[in-house]
């Protein structure tokens, strides 16, 4: 069953973030992962968001998906991560047919 990880983003630092941005892609390689899209918040139609950013990425499953965040390459990313932006992760299953 497919996995995704919905990731809200508010960037506090665009030079740290466009490094971040530019080094996860490789990092999804090896389980699997990749960018489904990723953009602006256009307009919060019922309820609170602060973010203003959002990224949907796709694993083949929640086992790739939590392989791809506790690997090596991942964390390594993570202390960038956290000085370019304030985000939020969140991992979903695909809904049953």
């Amino acid at each position: 069953m497919a996995a995704f990880l919905i990731a809200h983003t508010t960037i506090k630092n665009q030079d740290k973030f466009a490094a971040y941005g530019a080094a996860v892609p490789e990092s999804l390689k090896p389980f699997g992962g990749s960018i489904v899209t990723r953009g602006a918040v256009a307009e919060v139609l019922d309820g609170e968001h602060g973010a203003k950013l959002v990224a949907i990425l796709s694993f083949p499953d929640q086992a790739s998906l939590k392989g791809w965040f506790e690997s090596d390459a991942y964390q390594a990313l993570i202390p960038n991560r956290r000085e370019a932006a304030d985000m939020t992760l969140i991992a979903y299953n695909e809904p049953p047919a």
